[in-house]
């Protein structure tokens, strides 16, 4: 049994987990959790043994000097406690921030399942982010996917049908279904030609997208602002080179054209319904309000620490015409650059291409940790012209690792 001292008793508490590394295009995932530490002032109460679950050769601890005294930082996963929410309906959140771990998947999946189970979690949010052909002149696209069929009509939230490798965002989603923990996955899709860190555009969508689910109004302080400099910048960076331009414009058209038909007045209504949650404060679908059926009534659900590992199914595999769909960000477009370049140049973290296209089932690619499909699939690894299964576990065309592979940059 876990242990925790100094935990005051929490008030319908929803966990908010968030890795960096294959998952995390652009670091907007883990970001946003560090986002929310930041402005409701967390307090860790409890950190993962790095010893269990990193290779120190791939994730290396840092040195640094505390008053002339050398101390050192592992690499692990870290939980803090916020309450959000002011008034008489405050809400505290249970924040999980790491680095994917490089080992015994299952055994850490467990172990934060433990503390969710101490701690009463009514809900597990897994954040991530995924490199797709989206141009950055629209709205960041969320998807919120979940295996719980129940779960995705009571929150209006997609129900993941995707099958191929995963991370460890698809691990601890299918460990939480298995163990009867409500678990929903947020994905945002980064555009693939400027996928170097930080995207504070895609921090915003997501954290936008957590508001609407959990119910909680979100400071956003200096994001938003950030958000507009990122894009006024990459538009500067796109208009430099005509080609870069060209291929912008053609992502838009395919966006506007595929999101033509969701301009119904059913959908327009649904958003300002939205609008008018955040003014008024009011909670959202995943708010205290749920109705009967709802979080609420599963939080006395089986127990968090059955292995996960048992009696789990694959879900189908849709159809080919579907995957793009499926996908969150779409296909590659025709035009896409595929000699891996970016529009803001080669300005990635070193070990990938920031111009990497990506195949329609999973889009994403090595960028800062950035492939990944919504549920915790992965995308491809190759230039513009990747498609599902051209890169096999253990092909290191950009530099990230395949599961399984523990190559350079650790990244399973």
């Amino acid at each position: 049994m876990i242990e925790l001292e100094g935990v005051p008793e929490l008030i319908d508490p929803v966990m908010i987990c968030a890795f960096e590394g294959w998952n995390d295009a652009g670091d907007a995932a883990s970001t946003a959790v560090g986002h929310l530490d930041r402005e409701w002032k967390g307090e860790v109460f409890a950190a993962l043994d790095a010893e269990d679950y990193y290779d120190f050769q791939v994730n290396r601890p840092t040195v640094w000097l505390d008053g002339g005294v050398r101390k050192i930082t592992w690499p692990t996963t870290r939980l803090s406690v916020v309450r959000a929410g002011t008034g008489d309906k405050p809400r505290d959140l249970v924040l999980v921030r790491g680095i994917e771990p490089s080992m015994r998947w299952r055994s850490f999946c467990n172990e934060i399942l433990g503390f969710a189970h101490e701690l009463g979690v009514e809900m597990v949010v897994v954040l991530g982010a995924l490199l797709g052909d989206t141009p950055h002149t629209r709205p960041v696209p969320v998807s919120g996917v979940t295996s719980d069929p129940d779960l995705a009509r009571t929150l209006d939230l997609e129900e993941t049908r995707y099958e191929g490798p995963t991370g460890i965002v698809g691990i601890l989603q299918e460990a939480c279904t298995h163990a009867g923990v409500p678990a929903v996955s947020l994905w945002a899709a980064v555009p693939h030609y400027v996928s170097q860190p930080p995207n504070p555009k895609a921090t915003l969508a997501l954290l936008n997208r957590l508001e609407d689910l959990i119910g909680i109004r979100i400071p956003l302080g200096e994001l938003s602002e950030d958000a507009r400099a990122w894009q006024l910048g990459v538009d500067q960076l796109a208009a430099e080179d005509s080609e870069v331009a060209e291929y912008v414009q053609s992502l838009e058209e395919a966006r506007d054209t595929a999101e033509l038909p969701e301009a119904s007045g059913e959908a327009i209504a649904r958003e300002f319904e939205r609008y008018l949650r955040r003014r008024d404060g009011q909670p959202g679908p995943g708010g205290h309000a749920a109705e009967p059926g709802g979080v609420a009534d599963v939080r006395d659900a089986a127990s968090y620490l059955r292995d996960a590992s048992s009696g789990r199914t694959r879900p189908r595999k849709p159809p080919a015409k579907d995957q793009a769909a499926e996908s969150g960000a779409g296909g590659p477009a025709d035009g896409a650059p595929d000699d891996g370049t970016s529009a803001a140049g080669d300005a990635g973290n070193g070990d990938t291409d920031a111009g990497d296209a990506t195949g329609p089932e999973a889009p994403g690619s090595g960028g800062s940790g950035g492939r990944a499909d919504r549920d915790g699939g992965p995308g491809t690894t190759g230039g513009g012209g990747d498609t599902p299964g051209d890169d096999a576990p253990g092909d290191d065309v950009d530099g990230a690792d395949a599961p399984g592979d523990d190559g350079a940059d650790g990244r399973d």
